[in-house]
């Protein structure tokens, strides 16, 4: 069974094109797209019981909404309320009741984590855009990878499915705690992080010295530290794929020539939405990143106001609007700055050159 006849992973055993797939999502019109969605969280008896709720309270009836960049007048989305809420009141009443899957977490860098429900259109949007970026950055089929990444109620952990249904691939786990660590840090105790990155690192290690695999998924910060204790392990992989916001030139031009040709592919994203790496310029100092369009979209706008995109080129926050069928948030402000990137090849905005907004002790990031 080829990868793009594999079962779909959110659903019942539907078979899925892959590539199709990726190609109607590109064409989609971002105006209708959000015509549909706004309309199916608002419908007065199969919408969302979260947004039918806040309808009464808005000074437009977002019914009335036709192009994307209405959304504005929503506002940005009070992440306190995905720490509060049912996650199912987020996701319409047209979805069969009672909902069945997976509620997933956020980090909690900022506090008590946030809670989103799933459904399996979202898992499969989630998947198939990620296995679209294996594909690109030259990462094979049928292939052993090694998870070393939070897991649990962390999206993030889904990837181990998201192989090895969508890729062929086998997987094996290591599990890591992100809120321990950023408690730790919290806390000024540093010599256990420290304990707690070496626990990680011989998990790590007992696999990766048996030679049977050949990629690694993780996180910038842990495989830093893998490549500065086992140079040969990170050597003989043919590949990593990092995942988070702390990737400079100089790490990217440090990890290829660690991986002594092998792959170095990068996502950027969270809980609520994926970006995969377009292209890496100018060894590493341009890094870019387009959303999971259309359910996923990015803009970089001003930091004192955010109803304000800035200039092509141009610094300013990370801003997340989440557009799928069966849950909206829009205007979500990130914790990270970025600069504007607009590409010939996309639909939409990106983003390029990641960086946190700031990191302090009582919001740090920890092992991403």
């Amino acid at each position: 069974m080829t990868a793009a006849t594999r079962a779909d992973p959110g659903s019942a055993g539907t078979p899925v094109d892959p590539d199709a797939y990726v190609a109607r999502r590109r064409d989609t019109d971002l105006d209708a797209w959000t015509r549909t969605v706004v309309r199916r969280h608002f419908d007065p008896v199969a919408g969302s019981p979260y947004w039918l709720g806040r309808a009464a309270q808005l000074d437009f009836d977002p019914r009335d909404i036709t192009r994307y960049d209405e959304l504005t007048a929503f506002g940005p989305f009070p992440l306190d309320r995905l720490r509060e809420e049912d996650p199912a009141d987020l996701v319409p009443l047209a979805v069969p009741r009672p909902l069945a899957g997976r509620v997933w977490d956020s980090g909690g860098t900022t506090g008590t984590p946030c809670r989103v429900f799933y459904t399996p259109d979202m898992l499969l949007h989630r998947a198939i855009w990620r296995r679209w970026s294996f594909v690109r950055e030259g990462f094979a089929p049928g292939r052993a990878w090694l998870q070393a990444t939070p897991t649990g109620p962390h999206l993030i952990g889904n990837g181990v499915r998201e192989v090895s249904e969508l890729h062929a691939g086998q997987v094996y786990a290591v599990d890591m705690d992100p809120r321990w660590v950023k408690r730790l840090i919290r806390a000024g105790r540093l010599a256990e992080v420290g304990d707690y990155t070496t626990h990680l690192l011989e998990q790590i290690t007992d696999v990766l010295r048996q030679g049977r695999v050949h990629y690694l998924n993780t996180t910038p910060a842990l495989f830093q530290a893998l490549r500065q204790r086992r140079p040969e392990l990170v050597a003989a992989l043919d590949g990593v794929r990092l995942s988070g916001t702390q990737i400079s030139g100089d790490m990217y031009r440090t990890f290829t020539a660690a991986l002594e040709g092998g792959i170095c592919g990068l996502t950027y994203g969270n809980t609520f939405g994926n970006a995969a790496c377009l292209d890496v310029e100018r060894d590493g100092e341009l890094i870019s990143y387009v959303p999971n369009y259309p359910e996923v979209t990015m803009a970089v706008v001003d930091k004192d106001d955010p109803a304000a995109p800035v200039a092509p080129g141009t610094v300013g926050q990370v801003r997340l609007t989440v557009l799928h069928e069966d849950l909206f948030l829009p205007n979500i402000l990130e914790r990270d700055q970025a600069l504007r990137h607009r590409s010939g090849h996309w639909p939409s905005d990106g983003v390029a050159n990641v960086r946190p907004l700031q990191t302090t002790s009582s919001a740090p990031e920890g092992l991403y």
